[in-house]
């Protein structure tokens, strides 16, 4: 009888082992599968404004003046921030040896420049539009990181950007998603 007791007892204890190492896989079944669940998430999330930039060879010139200003570890910060972004394009639009110039001998000048396409809060296209609509024909004043202003208008159904020296630049993107703001594409170069 003593010896029937004992092997109930072994059994009983194997028995709740066996159950506890289910238990043990299963939790850490359920570890994994939620770790794989935040990498996944994590791959999913946008990157900073200035890797949503270097994703895209559009904003190659950009992020080229962006780096030669010093900028690079700002707009990665936590922002959030709204960058006007202009394309390449919009770069190869200025003057014939403007940004070669300005990314190797005039980067203060350059960072000026930069930092006026740069407002300091996430603004969505949708906000924008209805602060233009609100604002009535004068346009909507945005002030930028730089200080000074642009006026955001609504010309034809488009976002229009106009700057200090009256030159404007229409949105041709809206909200491109980073994890620390927003971009819009412009297709000109602003000035301060």
């Amino acid at each position: 009888m003593k010896t029937f007791h004992i092997l109930t007892a072994s059994a009983a204890a194997l028995a709740l082992a066996a159950c506890g190492g289910a238990a043990d896989e299963a939790a850490m079944e359920d570890d994994t599968m939620m770790a794989d669940e935040m990498a996944n998430a994590e791959a999913d999330m946008p990157g900073t404004i200035v890797e949503v930039a270097q994703g895209n060879p559009d904003f190659s010139t950009l992020v080229t003046a962006v780096t030669a200003a010093e900028l690079g570890e700002t707009l990665s910060g936590t922002g959030p921030f709204t960058v006007f972004a202009p394309t390449n394009a919009a770069f190869d639009a200025l003057p014939d040896g403007t940004v070669e110039t300005l990314t190797t001998e005039d980067t203060e000048q350059l960072g000026s420049i930069l930092t006026y396409h740069v407002v300091p809060s996430e603004v969505m296209a949708a906000d924008l539009t209805a602060a233009i609509e609100s604002a009535g024909e004068s346009g909507y004043t945005v002030e930028t990181v730089n200080g000074g202003t642009l006026t955001a208008m609504l010309q034809g159904g488009n976002v229009v950007l106009q700057d200090a020296q009256g030159n404007t630049a229409t949105v041709t993107a809206t909200d491109v998603d980073a994890s620390n703001g927003v971009i819009h594409v412009i297709d000109t170069v602003l000035m301060p």
